[in-house]
């Protein structure tokens, strides 16, 4: 057995501590030398992952894919305030989503076994990072009445098809550092700290968190915080300063930086919409909505066949 997806509780701790995420109430500080080992330290962990740019889709599943995972979205997004968790809570629970996307595919039409995911995601990232975790019964489906049973057999399933592999990074780990070595020692405050949280997760919203590494979506939600107008020859000079992120190819920070800047733009354009209310307006009116099913676990098995699907490496 491979030495990395065996059981232990070192798999299961999580890699980054209260410090990269407290609610945006942490100053953003000078940065020290340890610091510039242990983020090089995170980079070269995303390197060795094959998680990354691994989604495996036909078009006509990759249309279906992008409103079911819009829907658990909102769902997620609107329980982590109802429970009181932390954002980091949340776009954990999204990571484990897509993680499990990409390694199976839930077959077309079945929206309630994406409403499940979503619950057993949230499930599992709230007993990795908050303190005080809510029985299962607290997790509340829009147009479903899951049991408990079977929200733990979903979990199983989550953990099995992540090697048990919970420990994620994820952008919020990087924040603090990149914006102490890329603003300014007079900007660097906590305006800038919630606007690049804001950026992570409009951006989570609409793109799959496995299409880039965690530290590319920091340095440019970062970068577009301190400036939403840069060129590419001046966003180079700025992270040829981070020692840390010369192994990151700047293509790859330059395409980011450019779709979380269109995003920002749509959502400004369009203020009163958002992608949760264009994803009812193209619902079909005889959707589920408002029918509750109660479904065993025998049922789940039935008529969700989950296909495992091998890698593109």
């Amino acid at each position: 057995m491979d030495p990395h997806t065996t059981f232990s509780l070192p798999n299961l701790l999580c890699e980054e501590d209260d410090s990269s995420l407290n609610d945006t109430k942490s100053k953003v500080s000078n940065p020290r030398s340890e610091d510039d080992h242990y983020i090089r330290s995170l980079i070269e962990k995303e390197a060795q992952s094959n998680d990354y740019n691994c989604v495996i889709c036909d078009d006509t599943t990759r249309n279906w894919f992008k409103c079911a995972r819009l829907d658990a979205i909102d769902w997620i997004f609107s329980t982590r305030e109802v429970l009181g968790f932390h954002f980091r809570t949340a776009y954990l629970s999204l990571t484990y989503f897509d993680r499990f996307n990409s390694r199976r595919v839930i077959d077309n039409g079945k929206e309630w076994a994406i409403q499940l995911l979503g619950i057993a995601c949230l499930s599992l990232a709230a007993k990795m990072e908050e303190q005080v975790v809510p029985s299962l019964s607290h997790y509340k489906a829009q147009g479903y009445n899951f049991e408990s049973s079977v929200i733990q057999r979903m979990e199983l399933m989550v953990l099995a098809t992540l090697e048990w592999r919970l420990c994620c990074i994820t952008p919020f780990a990087y924040l603090h550092h990149f914006l102490s070595k890329i603003c300014d020692e007079g900007e660097c405050n906590e305006f800038l700290v919630s606007k690049a949280i804001a950026l992570i997760l409009d951006f989570s919203k609409e793109v799959n968190s496995m299409d880039h590494r965690p530290s590319v979506v920091a340095i440019a939600a970062v970068l577009l915080a301190c400036d939403d107008q840069l060129t590419r020859n001046a966003l180079e000079f700025k992270i040829g300063v981070v020692s840390s992120l010369h192994s990151l190819e700047k293509e790859c920070i330059y395409r980011c930086y450019n779709l979380l800047k269109n995003i920002e733009t749509k959502k400004n354009i369009t203020p009163e919409s958002n992608s949760f209310e264009l994803l009812t307006n193209h619902r079909n009116p005889s959707s589920n909505i408002g029918i509750k099913r109660k479904l065993t676990y025998n049922g789940f098995e039935q008529k969700c066949p989950l296909q495992k699907i091998s890698r593109r490496l």
